[in-house]
Parts: C-alpha cells; sequence; structure tokens
C-alpha cells in the first residue's frame, strides 16, 4: 500500500470477528474476547457492533470500551425509509441517544426493505424513491442539530446497494455518505469511481475486500449474500480485486478525515480454533499501516 494510515484514524467492527444482527448469522463471539483482541492490535475505536455486544447503557458502555482502551465511534441502524406512511425519525432518534450516550458521532443508516436479513430485496418505485430521498434529508437535518452525522451506507440487500441507486441519493439528497468498499463492489459498483466523482460526500469508510468471481455470482443471484459471506465473499484487505489504496489515496488527497473502518463480514461456524479472526483483521491492519511485523 502506497498510502500508510496511522492507526489512531482506524476503527474496529465487531463484524470482522463474526458478529452481526442477522438472527442465525452464525457463531456469536464473546464481547470479552473480541474487545480484548481489538486492544490486542492496537485499535482506538470500535463501531457499535449488534444489539447486546456491548453494554446497553451509555456510561457503561462509555467504561467498558475505555477498559479495553477505545472508544465508540458509532453504529450501523437500519431504517425503513422508503414507506410514505412510515416515519423512521422516531427511531433513528433513539438510536443517536444511544450515540449521544456513548459519546459517539456517527449514525450508519442503510435503506432497510423491511424484512429480515439481505438476500431479497423488493423493487423500489417512483413514490418510494421520493419518500426514501426525503426522508434522508430529514434525517441528516435532524442528526445534525442534534450534534451527529447520518450518513448513507450504500448495502446488499437494502434498498440502496448498487452504483446508479447510490448514485441517485448523492443527486437527490444532501446527506453524506458511508462509502463501504465491498458492498459496492459486490453489487457491481466500482467504489473507486464513486469516491473520485464525489469525494466530499464521503464522511465515513467501511473498508472491505472482495473475491470478485463470488461476488459476481452474489450480484448476477446465483448466490445469496448470506451464502457468499459464508462461501468467503470477503478478504483481507489487499488479497481480493477492490483498489482499496486507490481508494484511500483519492480521499486523502481530497482532504478526507474521518475514519476507516475496518469490516471483512465473516460467519462462524463455532469458536475458533487457535487466533481464528484476529489474524485476518491483523492483515487488514498491518495493510493499511505499511506494517509487516
Amino acid at each position: 500500500m502506497t498510502t500508510s494510515l496511522a492507526v489512531g484514524r482506524i476503527a474496529g467492527a465487531p463484524i470482522s470477528w463474526g458478529l452481526c444482527e442477522v438472527p442465525g448469522w452464525g457463531h456469536q463471539l464473546a464481547p470479552k474476547r473480541v474487545l480484548a483482541e481489538m486492544q490486542e492490535l492496537g485499535l482506538v475505536a470500535t463501531e457499535f457492533g449488534p444489539p447486546g455486544f456491548l453494554e446497553a447503557d451509555g456510561e457503561s458502555r462509555v467504561a467498558q470500551l475505555a477498559g479495553h482502551g477505545l472508544r465508540a465511534v458509532g453504529g450501523f441502524h437500519v431504517a425503513v425509509l422508503h414507506d410514505p406512511g412510515h416515519d423512521p425519525v422516531p427511531a433513528v432518534d433513539a438510536f443517536i441517544d444511544e450515540c449521544l450516550a456513548a459519546k459517539a458521532g456517527i449514525v450508519v443508516l442503510a435503506a432497510g426493505t423491511g424484512q429480515a436479513g439481505y438476500d431479497a430485496r423488493p423493487e423500489l418505485d417512483e413514490t418510494g424513491w421520493q419518500a426514501l430521498l426525503a426522508n434522508l434529508d430529514r434525517i441528516a437535518d435532524h442528526a445534525a442539530s442534534r450534534g451527529v452525522e447520518a450518513v448513507l451506507h450504500p448495502h446488499m440487500g437494502t434498498m440502496v446497494e448498487t452504483g446508479a441507486e447510490t448514485a441517485r441519493v448523492l443527486e437527490g439528497s444532501r446527506i453524506g455518505l458511508c462509502v463501504d468498499t465491498g458492498h459496492l463492489a459486490a453489487a457491481g459498483a466500482d467504489p473507486a469511481a464513486i469516491v473520485a466523482a464525489q469525494p466530499g460526500r464521503v464522511r465515513h469508510v467501511h473498508l472491505k475486500d472482495v473475491d470478485a468471481s463470488l461476488a459476481a455470482q452474489v450480484a448476477a443471484g446465483s448466490l445469496t449474500f448470506a451464502d457468499g459471506v459464508r462461501a468467503g465473499m470477503f478478504v483481507p484487505l489487499g488479497t481480493g480485486d477492490v483498489d482499496v489504496d486507490g481508494i484511500v489515496e483519492i480521499l486523502e488527497a481530497a482532504g478526507y478525515d474521518g475514519w476507516y473502518v475496518l469490516e471483512q463480514d465473516v460467519m462462524l461456524p463455532g469458536e475458533p480454533d487457535g487466533e481464528g479472526p484476529l489474524a485476518d483483521v491483523r492483515t487488514c491492519l498491518h495493510y493499511l499501516t505499511g506494517s509487516r511485523s
């Protein structure tokens, strides 16, 4: 990697240890183990992870993270944004409460389908698009009024996953973007081109690398998203087909000063022998920092 990042700009994500909010998503490791391994790696911050991973009370959560040399960046919230008859703001507002209590500043939104999991999604009509875009602006403004920043995360199996859908969000709303290099690539988009076109809209970054052959099967519908993850679609940074280095170079040249979150979505069949996911997270961290030790 030609652009090395300071470890102080890199956050962890529990999904790299197999922790996920989707029911039935593999074996869930104990929080104590995951937080201890983040600390062992020298990480200074993490996203929340799924409900129940961290302490529910804000003060207890801050203390829990501080006990492992960590602080909270923010978290992932799935909201139904496309239904004109549904107001997503109250639930988002409750999540903002959670962020503020934990001294975290980023609300990472996904445009949920209203269904469990990420293996299927309905087609969005024009009425749905108008509702989604209007809700994104409402949420962005409301979050800013409360002192946090809301960003939209294009995500496989949600109402915004492809490059074209991401472009429509950028053109039709004011909200900032959480660029997830792996989800965009798995949906057939070019994350480097999206970042290069509007680097100023990028407010948060999830760094993933992807096995392009498996991603193509997911994008074509011959594999579900869950089956793609189970088969190893997401790989350590620098070992797949995403131009992670180029994306970081573009953002750094444009003055991006936000977090880079290490994310390698994995499913664990059971309690791992030996290091387990820690080995891959270490590889990703060393790739970004230029360390090979």
